[in-house]
C-alpha cells in the first residue's frame, strides 16, 4: 500500500515523457511525409533542349533535363512537365501556368533568355562581324535591364496566383563560353567574353526579380564553370547542334543544372 503513490507518480512521469516525445515526433513525421507536387515551367533550358531524345509534344522535352531527373530522384507524388522550347514570358503566362493549382508544392522555371533575344544575339555573334556582335549584345543588355524586369514580375505573379502554396525556384542560365584558345573557326575571345558578360547581366536581373517575388534563385554559373563551349569537357553544345546549339548537353543538365537545384532544395 505505501508504494502506490510512488508508483502512480512514476506512471504519471512516464505518461508525460511519452506525450512530450509524441509532440516532437509527430510534426517531424508529418513534415517528412509531406507530399511533393512538382511542376516544371519555362523555356528550352528547362525542357531539355540539347539533351535529347525528345517527346512528341513539339516542345522538345527530354527526360534527361534537370526537372524529370529531380522528380525521379526525389520520388515526388506528382510531376507535370510544362516547359517548352522557345518559350517567352508571355507563353508561360498564357500556356503554362494552367498546369498549376493550389495543390502544387514546388515550381521551377528558367525564363527570360528568349525575351532578351538569345537566339538572335548568338547568331549575330557567331556569323556576324565584331561590331554587329557588340551591337546585338548591347541591345540585349539594355532590354534585360529596362524591359525584362516587368515581364518577369508579371510571370512570377501569375505563378503565385495559380500556385499560392508552392515554393517557386527560379534557375538562371550558365555562361556559355570559355574564353581561351578554341581553334581558328571559333568565335573570337572578345565575342565570347562579351556574351558571358551579357549572361551575367541577365543573371543579375533574374536574381533580383526572383528575390522581389519571394522566390529562390539557383545560380547555374558556378556549376557550369570550366565546362562552357571551348572547354576540354564541354557541357554546352556548339553551333554544330543546329536547334540544340548553345544549350546544355545531357551532362550539363545532370551535372550543371541538377546540382544547382539540389543545392537549394536540400
Amino acid at each position: 500500500m505505501p508504494h502506490r503513490p510512488l508508483a502512480r507518480a512514476l506512471a504519471a512521469l512516464v505518461t508525460l515523457f511519452i506525450g512530450i516525445l509524441g509532440a516532437v515526433a509527430v510534426p517531424a513525421a508529418a513534415q517528412a511525409a509531406a507530399p511533393v507536387h512538382y511542376v516544371a515551367l519555362g523555356d528550352s533550358y528547362s525542357s531539355g533542349v540539347g539533351a535529347g531524345p525528345y517527346d512528341w509534344s513539339g516542345c522538345l522535352r527530354s527526360q534527361k533535363s534537370y526537372a524529370p531527373l529531380w522528380a525521379a530522384a526525389n520520388d515526388v507524388d506528382s510531376f507535370r512537365f510544362a516547359a517548352c522550347g522557345g518559350a517567352v514570358t508571355a507563353d508561360v503566362i498564357n500556356d503554362q501556368v494552367s498546369s498549376l493549382s493550389s495543390s502544387t508544392t514546388m515550381v521551377t522555371i528558367t525564363i527570360g533568355g528568349n525575351d532578351a533575344g538569345f537566339a538572335d544575339v548568338i547568331t549575330s555573334c557567331r556569323f556576324g562581324s565584331t561590331s554587329k556582335c557588340t551591337d546585338a549584345v548591347n541591345e540585349s543588355k539594355a532590354f534585360a535591364t529596362a524591359t525584362l524586369p516587368g515581364r518577369l514580375d508579371r510571370t512570377y505573379a501569375a505563378i503565385r496566383e495559380r500556385a499560392p502554396n508552392a515554393r517557386l525556384i527560379v534557375l538562371g542560365y550558365p555562361r556559355l563560353f570559355e574564353t581561351g584558345w578554341c581553334g581558328l573557326l571559333a568565335m573570337s575571345s572578345y565575342k565570347r567574353t562579351i556574351l558571358n558578360q551579357a549572361a551575367d547581366v541577365l543573371a543579375t536581373v533574374i536574381s533580383d526579380r526572383a528575390a522581389a517575388a519571394g522566390a529562390t534563385f539557383a545560380d547555374t554559373r558556378p556549376t557550369f564553370a570550366g565546362h562552357g563551349v571551348c572547354a576540354d569537357d564541354p557541357w554546352i553544345r556548339d553551333v554544330s547542334g543546329v536547334i540544340e546549339a548553345y544549350h546544355p548537353n545531357s551532362a550539363g543538365y545532370r551535372d550543371g543544372y541538377l546540382p544547382a537545384l539540389n543545392a537549394v532544395t536540400g
